[in-house]
């Protein structure tokens, strides 16, 4: 029974995570007083006054932390006692490069005088560090007062075990310890060093006591005849029902499995034999341990000790009983006691005589971890609740035994006579997830408990696993595994503003507070709270537009977003809600006029509109860390947004709604700061826009408008920010509410995470297909005549003019056309030539691609939802027993779609025929299938639901009768039907738009419902938009599932080297990591990186990807491909977990000792080893990115801005910019520079190789993929000159396909800025889509400038589309003259550099027509 009973235990551990497992499994009980803790009395004493000094720091303080210099090196502090010479000075640079470098030496008690006592030696090691405090103060008092035993004790803390200095301390303190104890051992690569080190040493000692931890280390467990050695290996029915019980939910769960536990020791009493007292006696020591007092932790120790070691059994002690502490409760550090009743809280706080609060005073509740409490570590919560009643709010602080507060939340935050919310917004202060701890959590449950309290909902973090100075000293910020744990996870429940409040003392291990950041965080929970606490007419909204590239025409640039149409609906609604947004101009175009003054959107011009003129004397008094700023850029006004005199705010003020531009970054044009700034902070002008913005008109909450701004890209620590990382400053106390694309969910958490937003998704332009156009609809049409011709006299005449037509379309680069007449070939051959232009206009013709820009608010038409519901219909998955309408269809006349697939690709007319009636039979049942929702303007409207509900039910459905005219009548309607219900389930999510109703929600201090970003295709889940968007779990990739389609691509992209290699295997492959590409893929290119190499990720006991295993040279059938990996600064910023796997996977390919023709990775390593002279694992070093808090190239910029000499600059800003690497042997060290290291392996170089995974992003849509294109500076590189052959793998249709860059880039033209449907779609937009237009043609001569890829034609017909065709000219000039300007510049440039050949004719025109156009918008008559 006993062992049953434990196994459930430990069950309940590993469900409930953190404190769940009888935490303080004993609760007072009726008529007894629960304790106050001692430390409380000093806090009596602390006056308010005192508070808000220390809460204070001088400005010139401020001011030096800002230092761009001291961000990037962070100097050796001066002014502190002096550090031992082992203590960390600078982290980035630290010893041994790991997150922490403390030693156990601070933890480590002897016996002053043992006076002929027994000395017994505990060892304990655990995941944080509160209980250091209290366990030396519990071993001192056993020491100074015990008669017959004396303590040698030494902690650990876990994370100081990856140090191998710590580690071999730690064999010798275990070789001889008496008793082990451990705690919260949750990550596994640590958990195997504890049982490697613990485990041969267990039958010796006389106690091992393992608390909540992974299974392999809760095996240790040893106390007499009690053991869990069993644990997960054998089948336990409890257990089962236990986990039965918790999938069921409800906040009943964890006190029903407390109150269970609780009467364990008292059963277990009363049985005679040793296993059941053994048993009580882990139970007891659990009630002790989660205790945390010095009381208990002394009594647990001398119960272990006089029960097991042997020497001390006959020795009769005193032991008290477990002190009792309340599971869940109000605690406050000036209350007499802890509260188990709200009602008798209230009381007490409306009766204190030491505050008066206002009638209507803002209420916040805060989220407290018990442990800290009962461990008398409390003093940072302390520090929180006095600032936040310094500021006139009042508090709520609620904490729990386990970590599943949803029941807290609904007992103790609602008002207990009303039940109607008391609280206006919340601060979590533990860090983790509101249900569940480091091992488990349950976002449903905590998003339905938060979503009906319905208030802003915070999550600050205190530190954890490093101390304050190694967290102030590190560019990277917060230890990634906490950042895993206690950002990434609390995102999923909808938490924001993830701010460092409290730091851990060395010498103690006690928290405290830091107070710059306690002050930001009570500001903003109480600004939070302000906004359901204000009327809408009385609210002020900053809206916030970018401007970039910053050039005329620019203002108002959102990815796929018309900006100033969706302002304007929003303007709108507020109007409606009854918001002050004063008198709005009659139309669109009238405002975007209002803030632009006819468009002249000048950079570094007064020409827009001036809200505000700023004088430098406000500016210093109002910006606090304005003279960090003169390092960059001097004193202030500087020469960016400003007169000469004063700083200029630019925009134009709506009643209470500020409609203002953000500054640029400021640089974009300087091509020496592009070329040597590894960051810069923002210029004057960027800070005196967010002052005027916080402190001059006062904003409520600010709202960026758009994918996306600067402010969170500015220099600071990467996660875990501090009061001098520049984002932190600029933002300031200002709620910021942010427009974010649906599809960019990495970019949208560094606006969380380090813009501290709340982050409102917008859908993306429904995709359309492509189509064709002028001569390829015209070869469509020969292809068609083909096909019925094809055996009489006319087929060869056929296939000449379908040969000439795709020469004269430049189809001929694309496919292999033959020379001759075609009467001379085969029929076969034909057929084969044929089949290969039709594939490849099919190709261009079924290519998605968004058209036009979204608007906020506005559902797409029927129309474009057929395009995305067809790809979302076209894909397997499995996980919902669905099957995709391809396959249904293919197997309705008897084929598989993976070979039709393979057939098509091969040029089989039979098969790209097939392919293309399955892809008309696919349209065909979804246009049914829509049709029956469309309203009379053609759009999807709120009527959907019902009309689909009725369409599910009934009749014979109308996808069942479009396929009954088709060739696939018999497709099998049983498998159809859940793929239809599940369309069904997509068209409604996507009417459910909920962007305004969202943005509504949180001006009026509601919780906003999270959601995942990505692509809606791939994961519908997406939708509907108008969620706070998360991203994911990052040690939960790569899944098995991208294993296995990475391995599909790999195998695609090695034989297509092969085959365009001579036959030999590619040596090195460059590839980019994007944080976007992996979160939407759930780690596919990840994945493609372990299989080059040959590696494979494995998952922990907890299902956390952090493991690896080789894979065989016979099983893998090829050499490792040695790879050189660039990634993106936002995946660097979001995966350092994966950074470090990739690193670990490279070297141990390195490391094993096969043939070198059979491994590249080693075969380069020891000849980089020996040319540079390090080591093989230094010089297997292939994981490189930007310096912590820089970002891209700026290759991008340069070209944006055409602020580049020649093309061996941009190469030096690549190399400059981007060799930074990655040392997983040292990970606290951050990102080092690496230059000759990164140089050496692009030597080496085959191929180079980017991913496309979403139909809504493709090369020339954005500048991140040529900015990261390294083909021309590899064959500057390469000793023998040689380009390499590059390659993108696209993965946006069931078919993925490896293709050439330059098929690459040659399809993207086509079906893009080349398209009629695309760019009229642009022109449908106005102002805006003319920029969209001058930004792909800008794209594609960028991809010239890093490749050469571009080919003449494309350029060529770019100028004959929208410069030679006079009306189109008008149209562009008339719409947006300073984007067309760029137009026309951007050709004259490209031929200037050498990427397009025209004729004299050509540029004779084009410099003309620069003048007229520069003329008119200069005024010139």
């Amino acid at each position: 029974v006993s062992q049953e009973l434990i196994k459930m235990s430990s069950q309940a551990s590993m469900i409930g995570g953190k404190g769940l497992l009888a935490a303080n499994a004993v609760k007072s009980t009726k008529g007894s007083a629960s304790r106050a803790l001692p430390s409380y009395d000093g806090l009596r004493a602390t006056t308010r006054s005192t508070e808000e000094a220390r809460l204070k720091t001088s400005r010139s303080a401020r001011s030096a932390k800002f230092s761009v210099q001291a961000i990037a090196n962070p100097p050796k502090r001066s002014g502190r006692a002096e550090r031992k010479d082992d203590d960390i000075q600078d982290l980035g640079a630290g010893k041994g490069g790991f997150f922490t470098n403390t030693t156990p030496d601070a933890r480590r008690v002897k016996p002053s005088n043992a006076n002929g006592r027994l000395t017994v030696k505990v060892v304990y090691v655990v995941l944080e560090a509160q209980y250091q405090s209290s366990l030396t103060a519990a071993v001192n008092q056993i020491n100074e007062n015990n008669e017959n035993v004396c303590f040698e004790m030494v902690g650990y803390l876990l994370e100081e075990l990856r140090n191998p200095d710590n580690y071999e301390e730690f064999k010798k303190d275990v070789a001889s310890a008496n008793i082990f104890i451990a705690s919260l051992i949750f990550i596994e690569e640590l958990a195997e060093k504890v049982v490697a080190v613990v485990e041969p040493e267990r039958e010796r000692m006389d106690a091992v006591l393992c608390f909540p931890s992974m299974p392999a280390v809760m095996r240790l467990n040893k106390l007499g005849s009690f053991s869990m050695s069993q644990l997960g290996q054998s089948k336990s029915v409890i257990a089962d029902f236990m986990k039965k019980k918790k999938a069921e939910g409800g906040s009943g769960f964890e006190d029903g499995l407390l109150k269970l536990l609780r009467t364990l020791p008292k059963v277990l009493k009363y049985l005679p034999n040793d296993k059941a007292q053994d048993a009580r006696n882990f139970i007891q020591s659990l009630q002790y341990w989660l205790g945390g007092s010095p009381e208990n932790l002394e009594n647990f120790l001398l119960l272990i000790s006089s029960t097991y070691v042997p020497d001390l059994q006959e020795t009769k002690m005193t032991i008290a009983e477990p002190v009792v502490f309340p599971d869940v409760g109000v605690w406050h550090p000036m209350a007499p006691t802890m509260y188990e009743d709200l009602k008798e809280y209230l009381n007490w706080y409306d009766t204190r005589k030491d505050m008066v609060f206002e009638k209507d005073c803002p209420v916040v509740g805060l989220v407290l971890q018990r442990t800290h409490l009962v461990t008398g570590d409390e003093g940072h919560y302390s520090a929180v609740v006095m600032a936040l009643e310094a500021k006139g709010a009042k508090v709520v602080p609620i904490f729990a035994g386990g970590l599943d507060f949803s029941g807290p939340v609904e007992k103790y935050f609602y008002n207990p006579l009303t039940k109607l919310p008391l609280v206006n917004s919340v601060v979590s202060l533990t860090g983790f997830a509101l249900v569940g701890g480091p091992a488990r959590q349950d976002h449903p449950k905590a998003i339905q408990a938060l979503k009906k309290l319905n208030v802003p909902y915070m999550v600050s973090v205190p530190l954890v696993f490093q101390t304050t100075e190694e967290w102030e000293d590190s560019t990277l910020g917060l230890h990634p595994v906490q950042v895993a744990l206690q950002v990434a996870l609390p995102e999923l429940d909808g938490g924001m503003d993830p701010i460092i409040f409290s730091g851990r003392d060395r010498a103690t291990g006690k928290s405290h507070s830091l107070y710059d950041q306690v002050e930001s965080v009570a500001e903003r929970a109480i600004k939070w709270g302000n906004l359901s606490r204000k009327k809408n007419a009385e609210k002020k909204l900053a809206i916030t537009v970018f401007s970039f590239p910053p050039d005329k025409g620019n203002v108002g640039t959102a990815a796929y977003l018309n900006v100033f149409g969706s302002i304007w609906k929003v303007l709108t609604m507020m109007k409606r809600e009854g918001y002050d947004v004063g008198e709005l101009p009659e139309k669109e175009e009238d405002l975007i006029n209002s803030i632009l003054q006819d468009k002249e959107a000048k950079f570094n011009s007064p020409d827009m509109n001036i809200e505000y003129k700023m004088p430098v004397k406000e500016y210093e008094q109002l910006c606090s860390y304005s003279d960090a700023l003169h390092e960059n850029w001097g004193p202030p006004p500087g020469n960016l947004n400003t007169n000469g005199v004063d700083m200029l705010v630019y925009g134009k003020k709506y009643g209470n709604v500020f409609i203002g531009v953000q500054p640029t970054f400021g640089y974009e044009g300087d091509p020496m700061r592009l070329l040597f700034s590894k960051s810069a902070s923002p210029h004057h002008g960027f800070a005196a826009y967010y002052t005027y913005v916080e402190k001059i008109f006062g904003a409520d909450a600010v709202l960026h408008f758009g994918t996306h701004g600067s402010l969170e890209f500015m220099p600071g620590k990467q996660v875990g920010m501090s009061e001098s990382c520049f984002p932190n400053a600029l933002i300031g106390s200002t709620p910021n509410l942010y427009y974010y694309a649906a599809n960019n969910p990495s970019e949208a958490t560094i606006a969380k995470r380090r813009g501290y937003s709340t982050t409102i998704s917008y859908l993306t332009p429904p995709a359309e297909n492509a189509g064709l156009y002028k001569g390829l609809k015209e070869l469509a049409e020969l292809i068609s005549s083909y096909q019925g011709l094809k055996d009489t006299g006319r087929g060869p005449s056929i296939v000449n003019t379908i040969i000439a037509k795709a020469i004269e379309c430049n189809l001929d680069r694309d496919v292999d056309l033959p020379e001759g007449d075609a009467k001379d070939l085969e029929n076969e051959v034909r057929d084969t030539v044929v089949g290969k232009v039709y594939g490849k206009l099919m190709e261009i013709e079924s290519r998605l691609l968004p058209c036009g820009l979204h608007v906020v608010g506005v559902p797409p038409t029927a129309e474009e939802a057929v395009a995305t519901l067809v790809n979302i219909a076209s894909i397997d998955r499995p996980e919902a027993d669905i099957i995709g309408l391809p396959n249904i269809l293919a197997r309705a006349v008897g084929r598989d779609i993976e070979e039709v697939y393979r057939s098509s690709d091969q040029g089989t007319l039979e098969d790209v025929t097939l392919l293309q009636e399955i892809t008309d039979a696919s349209r065909a049942a979804v246009t049914a299938f829509v049709g029956k929702t469309t309203g009379k303007d053609g759009r999807i409207g709120t009527n959907a639901l019902g009309a689909l509900a009725g369409i599910m039910s009934g009749g014979q459905p109308p996808w069942v009768r479009a396929l009954n005219k088709t060739k696939f009548k018999k497709a099998d309607k049983a498998t159809l039907k859940p793929l239809f219900e599940y369309l069904k389930f997509c068209l409604t999510q996507v009417v459910k738009d909920n962007e305004l109703g969202a943005l509504t929600e949180a001006l009026e201090g509601k919780y906003v419902l999270p959601g995942p970003g990505g692509d809606p295709i791939r994961n519908p889940d997406v939708l509907p938009t108008g969620k706070n968007i998360h991203a994911l779990d990052p040690q939960a990739i790569p899944t098995s599932a991208a294993m296995q389609s990475a391995g599909v691509v790999v195998e695609r992209l090695l034989e297509r080297q092969k085959a365009e290699n001579g036959g030999n295997w590619p040596e090195t492959i460059a590839l980019v990591l994007w944080g976007t590409d992996n979160i939407k893929t759930y780690g596919e290119s990840l994945a493609q990186v372990m299989w080059m190499v040959g590696v494979r990720p494995m998952p922990d006991a907890l299902g956390r990807v952090n493991k690896l295993e080789l894979i065989s040279l016979e099983e893998l059938g090829r050499p490792r491909v040695d790879v050189v990996v660039n990634c993106s600064g936002v995946f660097r910023d979001l995966f350092v977990n994966q950074m470090n796997l990739l690193d670990r996977a490279i070297k141990l390919a390195a490391e094993q000792d096969e043939p070198l023709e059979m491994n590249f990775v080693r075969k380069h390593a020891l000849e980089q080893a020996e040319e540079l002279g390090v080591s093989l694992r230094q010089a297997s070093t292939r994981i490189f990115s930007n310096s912590s808090g820089s970002y891209s190239s700026n290759v991008n910029l340069a070209v944006e801005n055409s602020s580049w000499n020649d093309e061996s600059q941009l190469q030096e800003m690549y190399l400059n910019r981007k060799s930074f690497s990655f040392n997983s042997d040292a990970p606290g060290s951050g990102m080092e520079e690496s230059r000759d290291i990164f140089e050496s392996a692009l030597k080496t170089v085959d191929a180079t190789f980017q991913n496309l995974d979403s139909s809504e992003i493709s090369l020339t849509d954005v500048s991140h993929y040529f900015d990261s294109d390294p083909t021309k500076l590899v064959q500057g590189l390469r000793t023998d000159g040689k380009a390499p052959n590059s390659y993108i793998a696209d993965t946006t249709t069931a078919n993925a396909q490896v293709r050439t860059l330059g098929e690459t880039v040659r399809l993207d033209a086509r079906t893009k800025l080349l398209n009629p449907k695309w760019y009229e779609g642009m022109m449908g937009s106005g102002y805006e889509g003319v920029r969209e237009i001058q930004k792909r043609l800008t794209n594609t001569m960028g991809w010239s400038a890093t490749s050469g890829t571009v080919d003449n034609w494309v350029y060529d017909e770019a100028n004959e589309t929208f410069i030679e065709d006079e009306e189109m000219q008008k149209r562009l000039l008339e719409t947006n003259p300073n984007s067309f300007r760029k137009i026309v510049a951007t050709f004259l440039e490209a031929n200037g550099r050498g990427y397009w050949d025209a004729p004299e004719e050509k540029l004779e025109k084009l410099r003309n027509l620069y003048m007229d156009v520069e003329d008119k918008i200069e005024g010139v008559e």
